[in-house]
């Protein structure tokens, strides 16, 4: 019992050190100093879904299975997969950010549409893991975060990938794919505005 325990607890550490890994593209998080809101953009263009050679040939086998069972259960699970993004991944990111800021010194949102600067969230990598009671995995999505002037987007003043950033629902309640990947885009957040907190200083 003791040496599964220790086991549980290596795995949940070499997890946790290789989880949501920044690389820095280009800029400096220091050029963030002194910024307080920012104008929110969702970018979803060319993205990767593990196993599938596009997210069109995603959608095809995952809309044919539920087809199989129910028919229309494929398209309401279309219509959901790009729903899912206005109603519960942008929404959880812009909370879970906002929130790191207790005093408010620095906000984002989609309709800060007079901030001097956008912050641009290019979601390249979505995996919507899986929870059948029994067995689970964590959602994971990849991510190109830039910060850029909104009057010259040419003037980029930071740009990094994350990766490995994991959602999951506590205790592994978490039986909803959109609900797990909403957990994925609070955890983005959470470590970005960290990272702004801690280094642009």
């Amino acid at each position: 019992m003791k040496k599964t325990v220790l086991m549980l607890f290596v795995a949940l550490i070499a997890t946790t050190s290789y989880a949501q890994k920044l690389k820095v593209l280009s800029g400096d998080i220091k050029n963030l100093k002194g910024i307080s809101e920012y104008q929110l953009e969702f970018d979803y263009s060319d993205l990767q879904i593990p196993k599938y050679d596009s997210e069109e040939d995603f959608l095809e086998d995952k809309m044919n299975k539920r087809d199989e069972k129910e028919k229309g259960k494929g398209e309401e699970f279309k219509k959901n997969w790009f729903a899912d993004r206005e109603n519960r991944y942008e929404p959880k990111f812009i909370e879970s950010f906002n929130k790191r800021f207790d005093d408010g010194e620095v906000t984002v949102g989609k309709d800060k549409l007079a901030a001097k600067y956008v912050m641009k969230i290019h979601t390249t990598m979505m995996y919507a893991g899986y929870n059948v009671g029994v067995m689970r995995q964590n959602s994971k999505i990849e991510a190109t975060i830039t910060v850029y002037e909104a009057a010259n987007p040419s003037n980029v003043l930071f740009s990094g990938d994350y990766t490995k950033v994991e959602g999951n629902g506590a205790f592994g309640n978490d039986y909803d794919s959109g609900y797990r990947i909403s957990e994925a885009y609070a955890k983005l957040a959470k470590e970005f505005a960290y990272y702004i907190k801690k280094k642009a200083k």
